[in-house]
């Protein structure tokens, strides 16, 4: 499948791509830092694209459960691209860390090796939380996806793009934007960066009956004027909700996603990539552990 272009009409966006340009050929590991949704997955593929393994795999797998199911490295091929190292317990680290040695020891020549973080991997370090070697070894290349409210700028070409996509998947016209959308657009801050803007977008293309997009279809979620409104306390500049099990995560996302849809659980649950049934199941209060979402296949990005 050909990978979606990285659009990048802002300076910091546009380094970012010829950072790419110069080192995809010769990486062999390289850490991708950002919040959610700024676009690290795309950049990967952007990476893998450019480089000489461009005909060979990308795979995309979580961190935690590769290690825990996977972690052959004599069966590695193309590009591997492990979401969310930062969430790795110290015994998670340590394999890693197994993995990366014998891979710098021997290195695979066709191999490479790209992980993802939503915080610092060396800031992670330096209070205690990272195993120091591992992260100063994963992050000799480094790249910093800004969050979309740093660059808007691209705000206006990725809402193209995305209108674009999500018209192609539901087979109807390209929707068009109305006067005073795209200004309602770039005043939001948008916390969840592309990701929200997705949503957003595809929330009202769905509510369209004219494939005109109004300031009045767009349901953005209220901007906080305080990050310590939560309650939790701050973690790397992020606010810590005081329910950290796995039920309580899902169900706040769901929630999101709920209020973007304007409570329309039939859209929630395709842009969740899940069965309205399952929906039903984790709003009616059953424990899922996490089992949920792996019932359905997500949705591509």
């Amino acid at each position: 499948m050909t990978c979606p272009p990285f659009i990048c009409v802002s300076a910091s966006l546009r380094r970012l791509l010829l950072q790419a340009e110069i080192t995809a050929a010769r990486l062999q590991f390289a850490t991708l830092e950002g919040e959610a949704g700024a676009g690290k997955h795309l950049f990967a593929k952007t990476l893998h694209s450019r480089g000489a393994l461009a005909n060979l795999p990308f795979k995309r797998r979580d961190a935690r459960e590769w290690l825990a199911t996977e972690a052959d490295t004599t069966e590695l091929l193309g590009t591997l691209y492990l979401d969310r190292v930062d969430l790795l317990a110290g015994g998670g680290q340590g394999l890693l860390l197994n993995v990366v040695k014998m891979l710098q020891d021997a290195p695979p020549t066709r191999f490479l090796l790209l992980v993802s973080a939503h915080t610092s991997l060396r800031q992670m370090a330096a209070q205690g939380l990272f195993l120091p070697d591992l992260a100063f070894r994963l992050t000799a290349v480094r790249f910093t996806l800004p969050p979309l409210r740093e660059h808007r700028e691209d705000i206006a070409p990725i809402t193209q793009a995305l209108v674009d996509r999500i018209c192609r998947r539901y087979q109807q016209p390209t929707a068009v934007l109305a006067q005073g959308t795209l200004p309602r657009l770039l005043q939001h801050a948008w916390p969840g960066n592309v990701r929200e803007l997705a949503s957003v977008l595809e929330s009202a293309i769905l509510d369209s009956t004219t494939g005109v997009i109004r300031p009045g279809d767009l349901v953005l979620l209220p901007q906080r004027e305080s990050s310590h409104s939560a309650g939790g306390p701050l973690v790397a500049g992020m606010q810590v909700p005081e329910d950290l099990t796995l039920d309580a995560v899902i169900r706040r996302h769901i929630q999101l996603v709920l209020e973007l849809n304007r409570g329309n659980k039939l859209r929630a649950a395709r842009q969740l990539g899940i069965s309205r049934s399952t929906l039903y199941r984790i709003l009616g209060g059953e424990s899922m552990g996490g089992v949920a979402l792996a019932e359905d296949s997500e949705l591509a990005s």
